[in-house]
This record gives structure tokens, sequence and C-alpha cells, in this order.
């Protein structure tokens, strides 16, 4: 069965799947990424993986894998194939594509692990069948994928779609990219966590907690929720009224609260508009399989552009 290799590397695991031709998932894996092992270990663990997922197609499916797709976080040069820095892995301009083409030896298509997310979530998630959407992840921090026409918008610099450091609040707290105010310092589910842990007076408390003590009418809970729900919707405006979706996908840990964050951000992102439109604001679907499925679609299209091309 014609198939190719998907990976979604994250900071902590690996998220990996054989994809066949209709986006049929015919085997999925997770694997440990290794990171306190170092970035050599890390790179050696991917590609130890792909060799793995290609010798179970071939095993069992009957054939070996025609291509391969790998998300990946952190800066990314998806042209050149270059993992170029990732913090929470520790490497540098690391040749991905190359070192997986090697050990493969099939095509291989390189993406940012939020942008391949979106593109997923646009074609087969939640934006499906719409032309113009923003995918907004919010967890530890937040990104944006900008979809356009079936594709994702990289930037002239693979830098589009950087709504978490759109400043809301410029007198708010310091964030690592050097600015203040950052929306991902007031609505990520890492901010939401870092406020209620403090309102509620329990270290051990997260966003999940918050939105439960929302749920039951907590006060306190309620405004550090709104609090968040406020910036978030700010930053979102902004984002609109550059790009003008018809469509935004809230997705990551935060959206995992339903309508106890999608009702008040509805409310609070429509008392912002003046001129306009208000897009569909709606939840992901594709959960944390998105980035996977991502790279699957990945390499479909790297095999498509080689074949017309």
């Amino acid at each position: 069965m014609r198939h190719v290799i998907a990976l979604d590397v994250g900071g902590t695991g690996m998220k990996a799947a054989l994809v066949g031709t209709d986006g049929t998932l015919l085997h999925e894996a997770r694997r440990a990424t290794g990171r306190e092992r170092g970035a050599d270990a890390v790179v050696e663990t991917i590609l130890a993986f792909a060799a793995d997922l290609r010798a179970h197609g071939e095993e069992h499916l009957g054939e070996s894998a025609v291509a391969a797709g790998v998300a990946v976080p952190g800066i990314v040069d998806a042209e050149k194939g270059i993992a170029v820095y990732a913090a929470n892995l520790g490497w540098r301009d690391v040749p991905l594509r190359a070192l997986l083409g090697e050990r493969l030896g099939v095509p291989v298509a390189l993406g940012h692990d939020v942008r391949t997310g979106g593109l997923a979530e646009g074609r087969i998630g939640a934006g499906r069948g719409t032309d113009r959407f923003l995918f907004v992840p919010l967890g530890t921090g937040i990104a944006g994928a900008i979809g356009i026409a079936g594709a994702i918008e990289a930037g002239a610099h693979g830098d589009a779609g950087e709504i978490g450091h759109i400043v809301v609040r410029p007198d708010g707290p310091d964030c690592s990219c050097g600015q203040r105010g950052c929306l991902e310092t007031l609505a990520s589910a890492a901010a939401v966590t870092r406020a209620w842990a403090a309102a509620s007076g329990d270290p051990a408390a997260d966003a999940a907690d918050c939105a439960k003590a929302v749920e039951s009418g907590d006060p306190a809970a309620v405004r550090v929720w709104q609090d968040a729900v406020d910036a978030l919707a700010a930053g979102l405006v902004t984002a609109l009224t550059l790009l003008d979706p018809g469509t935004l996908i809230i997705g990551g840990g935060l959206a995992e609260a339903g309508e106890t964050l999608f009702t008040p951000l509805r409310a609070a992102v429509e008392e912002r508009i003046t001129f306009q439109k208000l897009p569909h604001i709606v939840p992901a679907a594709l959960g944390d399989t998105a980035g996977c499925l991502g790279a699957g679609l990945l390499a479909w299209d790297l095999l498509s552009t080689e074949v017309s091309a």
C-alpha cells in the first residue's frame, strides 16, 4: 500500500505515522525525544525512528514509504531543509532533510510544527473548505499559521504568523523575545497557569484547574480567565485586521476548555471589531495529531511537486 512517513517532533516526545494517499493513518507510533541526552542524540533518535517506520511499512504494508515529512519546533528553513534553532532541543543548523534523505533513501519535506499543524487543520480539519484561515494554538506559547488557498504562508524569512509576539499591553510582563506585554505572556496556557497558581495560592494549579474553577463560578478564577480572554481578543483583532481570515481556528491546551473559552472569546472579539468582518471562531478538530497529519501532507505535496516538475 502506497504511503509516506510522517513525523512530528516535540520538545519531549515524537508522534509518527504511516499515511496513505487519502490521508488515512495506516500505522501510528510515539517515542520519547530524549532531549536530556543532548542535541546529537535527539537527531539520531529521529533518524532511527524514521528507519523503524520504513521497516514497519515494508513488513506490514508490502512496500517501503515513497517519501517522508517531518515537523519540528523552533526556527526552520523549510526551503533548505535545515532545522535552524530549537531552544528546547538544543540544536542549531541541523541539515535534517539531508540526514533523513540519506537514511531513508526517499524525498523528505521539512516544516515548522505550528505551520504544519495549521496545514492539516486547514485542509482536513476545522478549516476544511475555507480559502483563508488563521490557526492559533494556545500552548506553552502562542504561534499562528496563515492559511491561503490550501497552503501556509511562511513569509519572506520563514517567520510569518508569530502572533504570540504582538504587543497587546506595553506595560505587561517581560517576554523572552525582549519585548513587554506580548500576547503569549498574557493569554497562553502557561500564562494562565502562572496567573491562577498565584491567585489561588496553589503552586501546582494549572490552566485546566482555572477553567474548572471558572465553571464552578469562582470569582478569582473568573478574573484570571477574563484577563487572558481580553488579551487574546486584542491580539486576535490585530491579526484579523491585517489578514481578514474567513475562519479563526483556536487549538492547543487552552482550547480544551471548550465553550468556557469560546463563548467569552467570541464575545470579546465581537466587542472590539468596528469595520472588520467577524470570522467564524472555531476549535481545532485534530488535537495533537495535527502536526503528524500535516507532516504527511507535506510529504505528499513534495511528491506531487516533483512529479509535476
